[in-house]
């Protein structure tokens, strides 16, 4: 199929990045600890650096990632956030326990992004190997608490242009 369509005239819907007015929950997991701080340091830099004002900024701790989707679906409820942020780790071992967790933290998540009017980020590693892991909190592949900030404030960004055109 050859699509020559002019976009010119079609409306595009576009988030930014500035946190000013934004509320944002943060959920952290505990378990690996190490990692999620990591994780949460470097969200919490770029919320900083996108205008978000501390005041506007809760950080709920759990005790694993297991916990964050009932931390998420009480926090949502409360209408209070613009958007959510969940950050976790959890690190395949020698058991299936790490395919129960992952999968059902993946799954409410994704579940309570669609019963609540907010913007659910997932910010939970899932890794073969605690080298993944370190990896992807601020060495070789980055900082994921980064990239949840950054979805976070887009999302919220898109979620207010799009409830403002809904008026």
């Amino acid at each position: 199929m050859n699509f020559n369509a002019n976009l010119s005239n079609i409306n595009s819907i576009s988030g930014n990045f500035d946190a000013k007015n934004y509320r944002f929950a943060i959920v952290v997991s505990k378990f690996n600890e190490f990692i999620t701080n990591a994780l949460l340091g470097g969200c919490l830099e770029t919320l900083a650096k996108a205008n978000a004002d501390n005041k506007n900024i809760s950080v709920v701790n759990c005790p694993g990632a297991f916990e964050i989707p009932y931390l998420v679906n009480q926090l949502a409820k409360t209408k209070n956030y613009d958007a959510i942020i969940t950050l976790g780790c959890v690190i395949r071992g020698a058991t299936p326990h790490f395919d129960y967790v992952a999968g059902q933290v993946a799954s409410g998540i994704a579940s309570l992004n669609l019963q609540h009017d907010i913007p659910i980020i997932f910010g939970v590693l899932t890794t073969d190997t605690i080298d993944q892991a370190i990896e992807r909190c601020g060495t070789k592949a980055g900082n994921k608490g980064i990239d949840a900030a950054m979805a976070a404030i887009e999302m919220a960004s898109l979620s207010a242009t799009i409830n403002r055109s809904k008026k």
